[in-house]
């Protein structure tokens, strides 16, 4: 069916992880374009701040502090944004934890935190969002990752998280389109992405986490999300390399495996853990979209070794 969504300066849009990041970006770029913003996160202090900037810059929004991976939180999300502009045009699901470490290491009740946020955080959006799309049309934009398709090790129940969001969100875009219903459901699939990302892992890595080059800015995924905001699309891979790596992952399953090998001396800083716990069960007050991108790179020899048994 043909569906048209609203211009960006006609919507309401509800962020979820909007603290930071790459949900941070995003709700910034979409309040200077002016839609209506619902700011969502555990971090109560850093969400009033970046309402307070956006209304004293000429925009509108709220902050709700919410735990996605608990359902009435997210209900309460929907139900402080229609109660303050009256509905829901476009819903956005970025929150996201991480936890570096071996799988065979990383402890259950983590893996299982982890779960709750990155797939059950997004399957809670979805569908406390779908009613209120289906009332007038809307996007459903679900943040998945280039290992959604292939996998990077010592990040490996985040990528079972993005695989598994990947199947969810494929999935309900075709039971939506069966409905007929006026949603547009896209997946968006950005490569690494220089944000805080690492400082808030749970962390079970001998030095300091960092994502592996190249990264790009958090703004450029912030566009993506937008653009699928006005524009219905199925998919966007975000970046070079997420369009390389899920092509490799998919073609040359074999070589992509060999290349990601490689991953597990790339994800380290020459330091010490700065901390261990991250924000994987408490809210990490960051307000920052920026991360430490390639700084004090540690040997990829060394940190290799260290993380192999």
């Amino acid at each position: 069916m043909s569906l048209s969504l609203k211009p960006l300066d006609q919507q309401v849009i509800v962020i979820t992880g909007a603290s930071s990041g790459i949900g941070l970006a995003t709700a910034l770029a979409a309040a200077h374009q002016g839609a209506s913003v619902v700011l969502a996160a555990r971090s109560k202090q850093t969400l009033d701040d970046i309402a307070a900037q956006i209304a004293a810059d000429g925009g509108q929004a709220i902050a709700v502090q919410a735990d996605v991976g608990n359902r009435a939180d997210v209900e309460a999300i929907a139900e402080a944004a229609v109660t303050r502009f009256g509905r829901i045009d476009t819903w956005i699901n970025d929150a996201g934890v991480a936890i570096y470490g071996r799988l065979d290491e990383v402890a259950d009740e983590d893996s299982q935190r982890l779960f709750q946020t990155n797939f059950w955080g997004v399957v809670h959006g979805s569908l406390v969002a779908l009613p209120h799309l289906k009332r007038n049309g809307g996007a459903l934009i679900n943040i998945g990752s280039e290992v959604s398709d292939a996998a990077v090790p010592l990040q490996g129940m985040y990528t079972a998280s993005k695989h598994a969001v990947k199947g969810f969100t494929d999935a309900l875009r075709i039971e939506l389109d069966a409905d007929e219903a006026p949603i547009s459901v896209t997946l968006i699939q950005p490569t690494a992405v220089d944000t805080p990302y690492p400082e808030h892992a749970r962390n079970y890595l001998s030095q300091e986490p960092k994502l592996p080059s190249p990264m790009i800015e958090a703004e450029k995924v912030a566009s993506a999300i937008l653009d699928a905001a006005t524009d219905p699309t199925r998919s966007t891979k975000v970046g070079t390399m997420s369009v390389l790596n899920t092509t490799m992952a998919k073609l040359m399953p074999a070589l992509s495996d060999a290349m990601a090998k490689m991953q597990m001396g790339r994800q380290q800083r020459k330091e010490p853990p700065h901390s261990r716990e991250g924000t994987l069960y408490q809210a990490g007050e960051c307000g920052r979209t920026k991360g430490r991108g390639n700084q004090n790179t540690a040997d990829k020899k060394e940190a290799m070794a260290s993380n192999v048994r």
